[in-house]
């Protein structure tokens, strides 16, 4: 996608404040250069085209390969920088590291605290995290090639790294089991990557602040302050490729226990599990199921709207046109998919579409659908008329209304 596109995408998502990415590929800071113009003095930017409702912050991920005590480690983070010239400046500084020109994350051989040190040493107002904190596969909690804890990967500049990214693969509930990570706020990003439009916000952040900038924002995460970081909408976690254990050429997929008692190994072929999300949390937690800090940011469980009307009409794909021809008459209506989400009435959105999809709205709404877990690079698979429903996370909905999203 374009930045036009991104644009256009995030005001139909219902996005205030939406991540740049890739600030360090020449082609696309280019393109960053020649499109966005400051927004006054919040840090943020604006298309040329003046639309004051969509905004963009200056972002990147990079990926740092090194080895640490004999094992070659991979951990992705995510970079928020203040300005697009900072953002330069960084480029400037990891392109010793690495080619930056190459498609996709830049891939930097630097460990992780000389990466931190060199963005902060750029600038004291960047932001840097660890990004999917938990998938099997580069991140900082790897179950492959990753750490027991930050503060392993990060050495030192642990102290200067204030939150995580959940990933789609787990949600705060899960991560709230693990008391190391009780001083890291708990972000929550789409990690779109791909062309797909509808991933776009699938996972957001939500604010309440008087004036969104960078500074406002990046303080709202450091403090944790649930005053202005209200919560986070999450994909439910099952729905992550990489929630539960298991083979993809196999078909094969588990929960932690049964995954321990087949001591990982893939029962058709025998060959090694990809050890999902779940089993790795339960590996490293000290806190039982259902603890929950006090003073946190609270989330929410959402599913992207095209998905659940593929669910509903039994399309394979959420890139159909029956799908799409529904996704805009509801958007049409209510101005954004968050509205539909999270505020149209079920009378209203019966006026738009058939009870069948009005339910299910309703339902993804409170919770009360199944989603089949996903497993080794595969999408977890959404039932909403499953007989099988299960609310165990009703408890975490917040009645609040969207404001601001990253």
């Amino acid at each position: 996608m374009n930045l036009a596109e991104m644009e256009r995408y995030a005001q139909i998502k219902g996005l205030s404040v939406v991540g740049s990415g890739d600030f360090t590929h020449p082609l696309w800071m280019r393109e960053l250069k020649g499109e966005l113009k400051p927004l006054e003095d919040t840090g943020l930017y604006i298309r040329a085209s003046n639309n004051p409702n969509i905004s963009f912050m200056i972002t990147a991920e990079v990926s740092t390969i090194f080895d640490h005590e004999g094992k070659t480690r991979k951990v992705h983070h995510v970079i928020l920088s203040p300005s697009i010239e900072v953002a330069e400046q960084v480029s400037d500084r990891l392109k010793k590291y690495g080619d930056l020109s190459v498609d996709g994350r830049p891939i930097l051989d630097a460990s992780a605290p000389e990466l931190v040190e060199e963005i902060l040493e750029t600038s004291g107002e960047n932001f840097v995290f660890p990004a999917h904190a938990w998938t099997p596969w580069f991140s900082v909690l790897a179950a492959n090639a990753g750490f027991d804890s930050l503060e392993e990967c990060y050495g030192d500049t642990s102290r200067k790294i204030f939150a995580l990214e959940t990933g789609l693969s787990s949600d705060p509930k899960m991560n709230w089991r693990v008391s190391k990570l009780d001083r890291y706020a708990l972000v929550s990003n789409s990690d779109s990557h791909s062309a797909w439009p509808w991933r776009l916000g699938r996972e957001a952040n939500v604010f309440e602040l008087e004036r969104p900038t960078f500074r406002e924002i990046t303080d709202a995460i450091r403090s944790k302050d649930a005053r202005r970081f209200r919560f986070t909408i999450e994909t439910d976690p099952s729905y992550g490729k990489y929630h539960w254990t298991g083979h993809r050429n196999c078909g094969v997929s588990m929960p932690p226990q049964k995954a321990i008692s087949s001591k990982n190994l893939c029962p058709k072929c025998r060959r090694p599990l990809t050890k999902g999300v779940e089993q790795r949390v339960e590996e490293l937690a000290d806190r039982p199921a259902g603890y929950r800090p006090e003073g946190v940011p609270s989330f929410i469980h959402l599913l992207p709207l095209s998905e659940i009307i593929a669910s509903v009409i039994s399309v394979e794909q959420p890139s159909s046109p029956k799908v799409w021809r529904l996704y805009n008459d509801l958007v049409m209506r209510f101005g954004s998919e968050y509205s539909v989400l999270l505020d149209a009435t079920r009378e209203s959105l019966s006026e738009v579409v058939d009870p069948g999809l009005s339910e299910a709205i309703i339902r993804v709404r409170e919770d009360r659908v199944r989603v089949v877990p996903g497993y080794d690079g595969v999408y977890g698979r959404i039932e909403i008329f499953s007989s099988r429903q299960d609310s165990s996370e009703k408890e975490n909905r917040a009645e609040l209304r969207l404001d601001h999203f990253v």
